[in-house]
């Protein structure tokens, strides 16, 4: 396996910047691909040891294109996660002046992050979409657009000069960013760690959303993202991307896994891993019987009665 991480490129990307902030970066070749699902595929192909793509914002939730991604095709895992505080700039060419700007661009995930900035400074100007800020960088650079939203550190990489800073909507927005490989043994529990799936319902029957979320519910674990996705077979088709808190080698959620292996029609595993923010998991309130030692306990007490140990 080529010792690379794919990223989504081009250079100057946010991806780019949190990807750089691992420690294993430094070790690694760095290759720009034109959109998460290159990088992807590459790691499918074995081009990549891994890629790095953004999956998640705190302002619109989960990047569809990235969870699309993971849920079809051939199986994926995230081992890691990165955080990033997110704020734009406004990067034109070299002597365009706001009264210019008839067309803007950037990647469609930064369009909800900046709608009433655009709506207040911008109101008139057309929104064109591209694969990545960085790219709407070099696409302004090139003459096609007037004026790209990306990272102020973008503007040298493409000759551009920050016309507006600091443009953000919503104070203290963040992006998360994973890095994801081929399915190998997760990483051992850090007591700070996240686990993530992808279930799809046997059918479509009044409370089965509430049967996959008991599974959960009933062991104390707590979801931190839950969003539907279609899967192509129809209106009303949809499978469930979620992130819990946990490792699967903790009992309550190795036990909410096998629950839901037998009620559900499929469930991909995209992996265990550590927390970002490391904090560790938060049983609440906490709930009665629903610690790891109860769980092991619990387990122990099952095969004594079956030796015929009471």
């Amino acid at each position: 396996m080529p010792a690379s991480y794919a990223y989504l490129g081009p250079e100057g990307t946010f991806t780019e910047v949190a990807l750089r902030t691992l420690p294993e970066a430094a070790t690694r070749e760095l290759i720009p691909y034109v959109s998460v699902q290159s990088a992807l595929d590459a790691v499918r192909a074995g081009e990549a040891e891994a890629a790095f793509v953004p999956i998640e914002n705190s302002v619109e939730g989960g990047i569809t294109t990235t969870l699309d991604e993971l849920v079809a095709g051939e199986p994926l895992m995230i081992y890691r996660e990165v955080l990033l505080s997110i704020t734009f700039a406004l990067l034109v060419r070299p002597g365009t002046k706001l009264s210019d700007i008839k067309t803007v661009s950037a990647h469609p995930a930064a369009q909800p992050q900046v709608r009433n900035w655009l709506k207040t400074y911008l109101p008139d100007a057309i929104w064109e979409s591209a694969a990545s800020n960085a790219d709407a960088a070099r696409l302004v650079q090139e003459g096609q657009y007037d004026a790209a939203f990306a990272g102020e550190f973008a503007a040298s990489r493409y000759g551009l000069v920050a016309l507006e800073t600091g443009i953000h909507d919503a104070e203290n927005a963040q992006t998360r960013f994973v890095l994801v490989g081929r399915p190998a043994r997760p990483a051992a529990p850090t007591g700070a760690d996240k686990t993530s799936v992808v279930l799809w319902q046997r059918d479509d029957h009044p409370g089965g959303l509430r049967d996959l979320l008991g599974e959960f519910a009933t062991r104390g674990i707590n979801l931190m993202l839950l969003q539907s996705r279609p899967t192509g077979a129809g209106i009303g088709n949809y499978c469930f991307c979620i992130d819990a808190e946990g490792h699967i080698s903790d009992r309550r959620v190795a036990e909410a896994l096998m629950g839901l292996k037998r009620i559900c029609l499929q469930v991909r595993f995209l992996g265990s891993y550590p927390r970002a923010d490391v904090k560790p998991a938060d049983v609440q309130p906490p709930l009665p019987g629903t610690s790891d030692d109860e769980f092991t306990s619990a387990a122990d007490w099952v095969a004594r009665c079956q030796d015929g140990r009471f």
